[in-house]
């Protein structure tokens, strides 16, 4: 079975195509993919915290991560080369639009004081990062077994540049702030 989000992009290609005033259908903006990242930083019992990442991310994501590891020592972070530092998970296809899906409409919302995300975290390539401060946020987290707060950084590649990609993303539900920049017109039109 298709995801939903995959038919309603499908259905969105005629209109993006108009809006974006691109001639051909293949220069419509589309994900590529998805990379989910949970560094561990500095804890002081390293390992069981990548243990604890490992299994939190493949529960949100559904999809066994790898363990990313360290390319150098830094002796003042208490670090070696080739120790593990965090996990990450590259989503394609289905489990990328499912996990957009389940992102934009399940988690999202369940963010504490949400009034929706940074328009500008854009990279000048068209991919966008997104930083989430708690797990537990995921409804596939349990909060009993919570034992340490982990972060992870959302990064949306896509095949365009920023503007294109910011209007796919909204198109397919991505919640950005617009108010913030609305008042500060406001402010700055009864100052001038």
């Amino acid at each position: 079975m298709e995801p939903a989000l995959r038919v309603l992009y499908k259905q969105l290609v005629p209109e993006l195509q108009k809006q974006l005033g691109v001639k051909n259908i293949h220069q419509v903006p589309r994900l590529q993919k998805i990379v989910i990242n949970c560094g561990v930083g500095s804890q002081p019992d390293r390992k069981v915290a990548i243990e604890d990442a490992v299994n939190d991310l493949g529960a949100i994501t559904g999809q066994k991560p790898v363990i990313a590891t360290a390319k150098i020592a830094i002796a003042n972070f208490k670090l070696r080369a080739g120790e593990p530092v965090g996990a990450k998970v590259t989503l394609r296809g289905s489990r990328m639009y499912d996990f957009m899906l389940r992102l934009v409409r399940t988690a999202m919302p369940r963010i504490r004081d949400f009034r929706g995300i940074p328009p500008r975290a854009f990279d000048g390539r068209g991919n966008y990062t997104l930083g989430i401060s708690d797990q537990s946020i995921f409804p596939e987290i349990e909060l009993d077994k919570v034992k340490r707060t982990l972060g992870y950084d959302v990064t949306f590649v896509t095949n365009s540049n920023d503007d294109h990609a910011r209007v796919m993303l909204k198109a397919l539900g991505m919640p950005f702030r617009e108010r913030v920049q609305k008042e500060a017109k406001k402010v700055d039109e009864t100052e001038g």
